[in-house]
């Protein structure tokens, strides 16, 4: 399992309501439901992913999520979780609005694009970053929103909404020494707990 969905699902609690959007093939929901006694749901778009799910019996439901979670009431959810997918979503602000409105917390994961890698490839090569983290050509990639640790922390003090918890991960290690002091040149992924 990715190191965000182990750390992520630390904060989830046993025999909670969970909502995952963008579960791609359903690994976290699977195993909380697993470990956890979860009630989970998730959200996929892709076809593929959507059938891997069905396969492992997790609850998935065929929507894009840059229409919105008009279908869930406010306070569905104890979490919503959205890992590695804010940065591919086209309304980042509106899917975290929704998140929020519908689950009493929330749980997102995404990859730093201040990462001091992404910056030094950028300024040495010229070129768009290409690495194990970020796989993708420019061309190629379902990133469309490039978004630092930095960003998102103001995103959140402008919106009012309270950091609960952050981690950081670099280099499969979360938050060592030097990614917690300066995260935004230092950690490559950030995994946040939010509420409002």
């Amino acid at each position: 399992m990715r190191n965000d969905l182990d750390i992520l699902q630390q904060w989830i609690k046993p025999e909670s309501r969970v909502l995952d959007l963008g579960c791609g093939s359903g690994e976290l929901l699977e195993r909380m439901t697993r470990e956890k006694k979860v009630t989970a749901y998730g959200i996929e778009i892709d076809p593929e992913n959507i059938t891997r799910c069905v396969e492992k019996r997790v609850n998935v439901i065929e929507q894009d999520l840059d229409e919105g979670l008009k279908n869930f009431d406010d306070g569905s959810f104890d979490t919503v979780v959205m890992s590695q997918t804010l940065q591919a979503v086209r309304y980042p602000h509106l899917v975290l609005d929704e998140m929020l409105r519908v689950g009493r917390e929330c749980v997102v994961s995404f990859p730093n694009f201040g990462y001091w890698r992404c910056r030094v490839y950028l300024g040495m090569r010229g070129h768009m970053p290409v690495s194990k983290f970020l796989p993708y050509t420019w061309y190629d990639t379902p990133n469309i929103h490039f978004c630092t640790i930095d960003d998102f922390e103001d995103f959140c003090r402008e919106k009012n909404i309270r950091i609960i918890n952050r981690r950081y991960v670099t280099a499969g290690r979360d938050d060592d020494v030097l990614s917690v002091r300066w995260p935004n040149m230092l950690a490559e992924m950030a995994i946040y707990r939010l509420t409002r």
